[in-house]
C-alpha cells in the first residue's frame, strides 16, 4: 500500500495548527497571521537593539579595532532581524526552502545589477583586514585633502575633512588611491622646505639661521632622542642641507619635525615667517635668490631701448622744417612794380 501527500501542504497545515493553538479563538481575527507577523517583525527589531546594547561593551573590550567591533555588533543586529522576517513569513504561510530558493535567485539578480555594490562590500572587507588607517586616524587623500577618519563601514569610508566636511569616498576607490596615514604609529611627522640663495650669501649663516628659525617655532621638535624610522634613525632636531646648485642661486632644504600633524600649514608658515626674518636682520651676507634676466643687444643692428620701445637708429629722423634765408627775402615782400 502506497500513500501520496503533498509535503507543502501538510507543512502549512502543521504550522496553521501550531499557529492557532499559539493564538486564543478570540484573536485569530481575519488577517491575524499578517498582524503576528509583523508583531515578531517589530519585536526582532527591539531585540536586536537591546543585543547590541548588551554586546556593545564585551565586543569592543574583546576587538581592538573599533572598525570591526561596528562591523561585528551590525552583524548581529542584521541577523536577528533576518531571523525575525523568517519566523513571520513561516507565520503568513511561506516555507523556509522557498524563502532561500527566493532570496537566492533574488541575490543573484541584484548581484549582476548592483556588481560596484559588490566589489565595494569586498573592497570593504580587505580594508578592514589590511587595517592601512583606523577611526580616528588623520589621513591625506592623493589630491592633497587632508582629514579624520570618521567610519569605516563594509560599503564606505567617511572622511571628516580640515574645512569641517564630510567626504564618502567608496572602499573601491579608497584601495586605488594612495592614502597618506599621519597617526598610524607616530603622529611626529617630518617636514621639508626649501629656500634658493644667492651664490653671494654665506652658506653656513644661511644654513645655521634657518635651522634657528625652525627651533624657535612652536610645535617643532628643537632637540632630543633621534626618531625611530624603520630601522633607520633620524635627528629630532632641525637640520639644513645643501640640495643643489641651481642656476639662480643655491638650493637649501631645511627639515624639521613637527609634534602633531594637525596645524601642518600653521607651522609651515610659522617656519617661513622666522627665515624671511632672521635673513632680514642677519649681519651677513644672506638674499633669497630669485630669476634674473639679461638682455644681450646685437650691436650690427644697432638697435637701443628708448621709452621701453626698441628704435632703430638706421631710420634718420626727418630734419625740421626750417626755410632758407634766401626763399624767405625773396618771398617776403613783394616787387614795387606790381602794386603799381
Amino acid at each position: 500500500m502506497t500513500t501520496t501527500g503533498l509535503p507543502a501542504e501538510s507543512t502549512d497545515a502543521a504550522a496553521a495548527e501550531v499557529v492557532s493553538s499559539l493564538v486564543p479563538a478570540w484573536l485569530q481575527f481575519p488577517g491575524y497571521r499578517i498582524a503576528a507577523a509583523l508583531l515578531v517583525v517589530a519585536l526582532g527589531v527591539s531585540l536586536s537593539k537591546l543585543l547590541v546594547s548588551l554586546l556593545g561593551r564585551p565586543v569592543a573590550r574583546r576587538v581592538e579595532r573599533q572598525s570591526v567591533a561596528q562591523i561585528v555588533l551590525g552583524g548581529v543586529r542584521g541577523g536577528t532581524i533576518a531571523l525575525a522576517l523568517i519566523i513571520a513569513g513561516s507565520i503568513v504561510g511561506l516555507q523556509i526552502g522557498n524563502i532561500v530558493l527566493s532570496v537566492t535567485v533574488f541575490s543573484a539578480v541584484v548581484g549582476i545589477i548592483l556588481a560596484p555594490i559588490v566589489g565595494n562590500v569586498l573592497n570593504g572587507i580587505f580594508v578592514l583586514a589590511d587595517q592601512p588607517f583606523e577611526i580616528g586616524d588623520m589621513v591625506k587623500l592623493d589630491d592633497g585633502t587632508r582629514g579624520f577618519v570618521d567610519d569605516i563601514t563594509i560599503r564606505y569610508t567617511k572622511i571628516f575633512t580640515l574645512d569641517n566636511t564630510f567626504l564618502v569616498i567608496p572602499n573601491g576607490n579608497v584601495r586605488d588611491r594612495d592614502v597618506v596615514n599621519y597617526s598610524a604609529e607616530d603622529e611626529r611627522t617630518r617636514l621639508s622646505l626649501d629656500v634658493l640663495v644667492t651664490y653671494d650669501s654665506d652658506l653656513l649663516e644661511a644654513r645655521r639661521q634657518m635651522e634657528l628659525a625652525a627651533r624657535d617655532t612652536d610645535n617643532v621638535i628643537n632637540g632630543g632622542p633621534d626618531i625611530r624610522v624603520g630601522s633607520a634613525r633620524y635627528p629630532a632636531s632641525p637640520g639644513c642641507f645643501i640640495t643643489d646648485f641651481a642656476d639662480n642661486g643655491v638650493l637649501l632644504r631645511l627639515r624639521y619635525w613637527v609634534t602633531k600633524p594637525y596645524q601642518i600649514a600653521a607651522v609651515e608658515s610659522a617656519v617661513r615667517t622666522a627665515i624671511r626674518q632672521r635673513f632680514i636682520d642677519a649681519e651677513g651676507t644672506l638674499e633669497m635668490a630669485y630669476p634674473h634676466r639679461q638682455l644681450v643687444l646685437d650691436d650690427d643692428a644697432a638697435t637701443t631701448i628708448r621709452s621701453g620701445e626698441l628704435v632703430d637708429d638706421s631710420i634718420q629722423q626727418p630734419p625740421e622744417d626750417t626755410a632758407s634765408t634766401d626763399d624767405d627775402t625773396a618771398f617776403s615782400d613783394p616787387p614795387a612794380d606790381l602794386d603799381e
